[in-house]
């Protein structure tokens, strides 16, 4: 886990296109023409990735599972016998808190999960293993959040997955001995094509819930047009997912 994460960070951009930069560094002078070809690839894509207005188009093309339509929300289920979601990562040992709380992009899942749980009435499995190899689990964490923060009991944790794929199969594990095998999948919405994939793969029949569309309108001033700090993040979230969606059917068939 650890050499994937390590790969992935130096390789995927914008990790990569920094390497290009220091190349261009190391080869301003014996190789002028080079070096400047990477400095234009390094900078022209730091540059790109950090519009708001190139995520928002990018994300069109990743994000294709549409929004689940709130008049289905209360009749859900007639379709699914659980909500199923993914864990996002951890706040490690938050201030405010004095311990692990779920990040930004968790408390969006766990906030659709409760609200969905509550019109449908069916219970919740979180998902999500050991992020800093240390307890909690992710599932356990946005199981106390979603007690202690949305009123809402979660009936299963799987605390031992660490991918996507294993998301999938060891909700498995636990859903289909008890005779559950549709499930409602709430995750981001970049993610949501790579989560029903494995979902699907695992043997479940998938209605999903996605939840964070970077795709809706940036709102921004001069149409988007102008650099973000926070865009460098959403286009590497979508990078992350589209090198995903190729890797995956290659690795888990």
């Amino acid at each position: 886990m650890p050499v994937r994460y390590l790969l992935k960070t130096l390789f995927l951009p914008p990790g990569g296109l920094f390497l290009l930069l220091l190349l261009a560094l190391f080869l301003h002078r014996s190789r002028p023409r080079l070096a400047a070809c990477c400095f234009a690839l390094g900078l022209g894509g730091l540059w790109l990735m950090s519009l708001p207005v190139v995520v928002q188009w990018a994300a069109g093309k990743v994000e294709t599972v549409p929004p689940l339509p709130l008049g289905e929300w209360t009749t859900l289920a007639q379709r699914a016998d659980a909500i199923v979601v993914l864990g996002s990562g951890r706040e490690r040992s938050d201030p405010t808190w004095g311990e692990d709380i779920p990040t930004g992009g968790a408390l969006e899942r766990m906030r659709f999960a409760a609200r969905l749980s509550k019109d449908s009435g069916l219970p919740i499995l979180t998902t999500g293993g050991l992020h800093y190899g240390e307890p909690p689990s992710e599932a356990a964490i946005m199981a106390k959040s979603l007690t202690n923060d949305f009123g809402t009991t979660v009936r299963w944790q799987e605390g031992l997955s660490r991918t996507t794929w294993e998301n999938a199969t060891m909700s498995a594990a636990v859903l289909q001995p008890q005779g559950i095998k549709r499930v409602i999948v709430v995750t981001q919405a970049a993610h949501m094509r790579r989560a029903l994939w494995c979902f699907e793969k695992a043997g479940f029949s998938v209605i999903g819930a996605p939840v964070g569309f970077l795709s809706a309108d940036n709102g921004r001033l001069f149409g988007g047009w102008l650099p973000e700090a926070q865009e460098l993040s959403n286009s590497g979230q979508l990078l992350n997912e589209a090198a995903g969606m190729v890797v995956y059917p290659l690795i888990y068939r």
